[in-house]
């Protein structure tokens, strides 16, 4: 019997790869005589570089780069198992957990970090560079990041802008003659499961501003310097990003790489299950166990488990799905390709003693599963 083990990370208790350690440590002490295939996922968020590395065998690399505010952070990237793509959290630079509440301030916070890291990533030659943008604490239209690999963005004097969403207003022209020319042979893909535009009260200001430190009136004048934005990037360009599905992701980020980078904007899930190449490890298999923390009628909309589910499906292989809470309205993933859900939860328990015993659990509730399939044989 082949089982694949393609869970999640289960947030604040354990990464994509503990969790699946865990249900294959559950499952042999049932079915020892099975073969177990582990390929940590992700949808693109937050654990996705580590779930990759993890998946692919790759490594972790630290970078000290310009922080939200300016300041040095520690940050990191991924480099593949297959030492040619790179894995990027734009959040591990330019993310909003950097930046004291009290601080929060997107007219100032920049995207430079998150160029920085695209930049030391290039350092190792690779030829695909993946990026999820999620949780970011700019609105600044990918301007610091652009800036990071060369591009120049000038006011009337042709004097360099400021950082942050504030500083677009005085934006006048783009000159990308001095962009970092290895961009040129390396593709982009960008983890982007938001469909905001750049502007307007779907835009990246109106939406995410106030969860930034954004007032309304700041909002109003970041939207309005987005616009400007890009007005100078249609005219200097020839690119059109400001109606474009998910370009006001991560502030404006999303259309920023698009516009300076020629990225292509795809669902995170989709990029990850390209990337651990889990339809061929599905090959065969008689059964899939994913999950993650938490399994509710909104999985459904791109979540890890079900983008698992529907490649498993056109396998016909069976689907089983578990997670830390299950909720009332989890019902309808059974539309979507998972034949079953399991809660790792032994009862009614502390907060605290789900994260903490969380590879417990996980192991004893595939135990479980194992017996259900072993008596199904």
């Amino acid at each position: 019997m082949k089982i694949v083990i393609a869970p999640d990370s289960f947030k604040e208790s354990l990464t994509a790869l503990e969790a699946a350690t865990a249900i294959e440590n559950g499952m042999k002490k049932i079915l020892p005589e099975a073969s177990f295939v582990k390929v940590p996922m992700a949808d693109g968020g937050e654990g996705t570089v580590q779930s990759l590395v993890d998946a692919t065998g790759g490594k972790i690399i630290t970078k000290t780069v310009t922080g939200p505010l300016g300041t040095p952070v520690e940050a990191f990237f991924g480099i593949l198992g297959d030492e040619k793509t790179a894995v990027i959290e734009m959040a591990a630079a330019s993310g909003l957990h950097l930046v004291p509440p009290g601080e929060r301030n997107p007219l100032i916070t920049t995207t430079r970090g998150t160029g920085e890291l695209i930049a030391a990533a290039l350092d190792y030659g690779v030829e695909h560079i993946i990026i999820g943008i999620g949780g970011s604490a700019t609105n600044d239209g990918g301007a610091g990041m652009a800036r990071a690999l060369g591009i120049m963005l000038l006011d009337t004097n042709g004097i360099e802008i400021g950082e942050g969403g504030g500083a677009l207003s005085s934006l006048a022209a783009v000159n990308i003659a001095g962009i970092d020319n290895r961009l040129e042979q390396v593709k982009i893909d960008v983890a982007c499961d938001v469909d905001n535009p750049l502007t307007g009260m779907r835009g990246a200001s109106h939406i995410f501003g106030p969860q930034k430190g954004a007032t309304q009136e700041m909002v109003e004048v970041l939207d309005n310097n987005l616009h400007h934005f890009a007005d100078i990037i249609r005219t200097d360009l020839g690119k059109d990003i400001e109606h474009v599905s998910g370009a006001g992701a991560a502030g404006g980020l999303g259309g920023g790489l698009m516009a300076f980078l020629s990225a292509e904007l795809k669902r995170g899930v989709d990029i990850v299950l390209e990337a651990t190449k889990l339809e061929t490890h599905l090959l065969n298999a008689d059964f899939v166990i994913t999950g993650e923390g938490k399994i509710d009628g909104q999985t459904i909309f791109g979540k890890t488990p079900i983008g698992v589910a529907r490649t498993a499906k056109r396998q016909n292989v069976p689907v089983i799905a578990i997670a830390g809470n299950v909720a009332s309205d989890s019902e309808v993933v059974h539309e979507h390709g998972i034949d079953a859900v399991f809660s790792i939860v032994p009862g009614v328990i502390a907060l605290e003693d789900a994260f903490e015993n969380a590879s417990k659990y996980v192991e004893r509730i595939a135990a479980n599963i194992a017996s259900v399939i072993k008596l199904g044989k």
